[in-house]
């Protein structure tokens, strides 16, 4: 597959789509965004990507796929605003992390979406609902996640957070998790955050 120019094809309601898109809106990136149902892959997103998986990002003759591939490659090639650290001890710091977000959160989620009425989602839930408490002191001081600056971590776990709800979890509001509700609300005001929404996503919260 070759387009002409930097296309994005993308699930409108699949959080590592919305990492891609976050990515984009940050770096202020001009890109056509294809949306499709992640259930229904077309014979197009097979002739760029063996795994018929979404998001898939096409630049020219480039085919990328892994949101967590899409998201380097348009760091390092839309260097400014950069979104990983310079030295490669905080880089490395910062990919550990995102493995960690997806290892011990993601892979909840994700039960939850494919059992949402059943004993596997409500664990799953009930997990990362205290999962999420249990942490959430640890967004006391610094603004992003473990860090001073917007980074590709706060990129992967933005998606998660706003779609707490349509996943079926509450976190309360009192100070043991007062640093978490801000930490989400920095984020959720960003302009980039806000220009990455599709419309089924902005439903989530309403």
């Amino acid at each position: 597959m070759r387009r002409s120019s930097m296309t994005l094809f993308s699930d409108p309601i699949c959080q590592y789509s919305h990492r891609v898109r976050i990515v984009l809106a940050e770096k202020g990136v001009t890109v056509d965004i294809e949306d499709m149902d992640s259930t229904a892959i077309t014979e197009e997103i097979f002739e760029a990507n063996p795994y018929g998986t979404l998001p898939t990002l096409v630049d020219r003759d480039l085919a990328l796929y892994e949101s967590k591939v899409v998201m380097e490659y348009l760091d390092e090639r839309f260097p400014h605003p950069p979104l990983l650290p310079v030295y490669p001890v905080a880089r490395a710091q910062s990919r550990l992390w995102i493995f960690r977000i997806e290892r011990d959160w993601c892979t909840l989620s994700d039960r939850i979406i494919r059992d949402p009425n059943g004993n596997d989602g409500a664990e799953a839930r009930k997990e990362l609902r205290e999962s999420l408490i249990g942490v959430a002191s640890i967004f006391t001081d610094l603004p992003f996640f473990m860090s001073e600056d917007y980074t590709l971590v706060d990129c992967c776990l933005a998606p998660l957070l706003w779609r707490l709800s349509q996943l079926g979890i509450e976190i309360p509001a009192n100070a043991q998790t007062k640093p978490l509700h801000n930490y989400m609300k920095r984020v959720f005001e960003r302009s980039a955050f806000e220009e990455s929404l599709t419309d089924l996503e902005r439903e989530f919260q309403g």
